[in-house]
């Protein structure tokens, strides 16, 4: 565990708006596990070894991160897939024949507007020129 709270034990990082929860997760070859999210939480699971199922969760959605061709049914993630959860209370993972490897990440909705394109997430489409442009001049993330 990266951060927050997980069966009483806690991590190492606390403190941030969406208090988050990081898990590091492994099933082995043909095996079922559950893991509890809190209903107030959103989640997505980013699968970065082998391949399962992801059932019994409201809404899974995988987000291939190289995907090409014909999109796999949509409960099926394997190596770089993105899962995305609505609130619920259990996410549970059939893995594949070699087994599955996960990052579950869960947390706090901010109830914030999002802007995206690329590598930056801002909060509106002016932030996100205002952060362009900023790239461009070499100042975006720099000390000020």
């Amino acid at each position: 565990m990266v951060c927050g709270c997980f069966w009483g034990m806690v991590g190492p990082v606390e403190g941030v708006a969406a208090d988050p929860t990081y898990l590091d997760v492994s099933v082995p070859p043909g095996r079922r596990k559950a893991l509890p999210v809190e209903t107030t939480r959103h989640a997505s699971a980013y699968v970065f070894a082998g391949s399962g199922r992801f059932l019994d969760a409201s809404g899974p959605m995988p987000v291939r991160t190289d995907f090409v061709g014909e999109a796999p049914p949509a409960d099926y993630a394997d190596n770089r897939s993105l899962v995305l959860f609505d609130r619920d209370d259990e996410v549970t993972v059939q893995a594949g024949p070699e087994g599955t490897r996960f990052l579950l990440v869960s947390g706090q909705p901010l109830e914030e507007p999002v802007a995206w394109h690329g590598p930056i997430v801002m909060n509106t489409q002016e932030q996100l020129r205002e952060a362009f442009a900023e790239l461009q001049r070499g100042t975006f993330l720099t000390a000020r």
